[in-house]
This record gives C-alpha cells, sequence and structure tokens, in this order.
C-alpha cells in the first residue's frame, strides 16, 4: 500500500476511534482506552453488518420476479388496446 493511502486510513482510523471514545465514555460512565475503542467500532460494524445481512435474506422476491434480467426499459408496460 502507498504510504499516501496508508496516511489516510490512519487518519480515518484515528478519526473512527477518537470519535467511538467521545460516544461511549459517557455511556459507560469510565475512561475508554484505544484498544477498547477498537473492539467497540469492530463491534459495532460486525453487529450492522450482520443485520444488513439478515435483511437481505428476509426480504421477498418481488412477485413479477421471474428470475430473468430486465433487457429493455418498457417491462411490465402492457398495450391494451
Amino acid at each position: 500500500m502507498r504510504s499516501s493511502v496508508k496516511a489516510a486510513n490512519d487518519n480515518h482510523n484515528d478519526e473512527l476511534i477518537g470519535r467511538t471514545r467521545e460516544v461511549w465514555q459517557p455511556r459507560l460512565g469510565r475512561d475508554v482506552s484505544r484498544d477498547e475503542a477498537k473492539q467497540i467500532a469492530a463491534s459495532m460494524t460486525g453487529f450492522f453488518a450482520v443485520l444488513a445481512e439478515w435483511s437481505r435474506t428476509d426480504m421477498p422476491d418481488p412477485v413479477n420476479n421471474n428470475g430473468d434480467e430486465a433487457t429493455t426499459g418498457d417491462q411490465g408496460v402492457r398495450d391494451e388496446s
């Protein structure tokens, strides 16, 4: 990885950890260490990834879904003349 990309990622990670500490310290009523903040961020990311996966698997297929990809923009338009 190029050093500029690594530096940008490090800055993003530092901001994420700092923000995680800001949010969770008052809720926990104590100081949150950098390592604890990393774990909290990873846990929250994993939690929402699971929710997103469940949401995708729980979505029913549309009634008119026959498995074919639409090839034109006029799908579902009927000429009833």
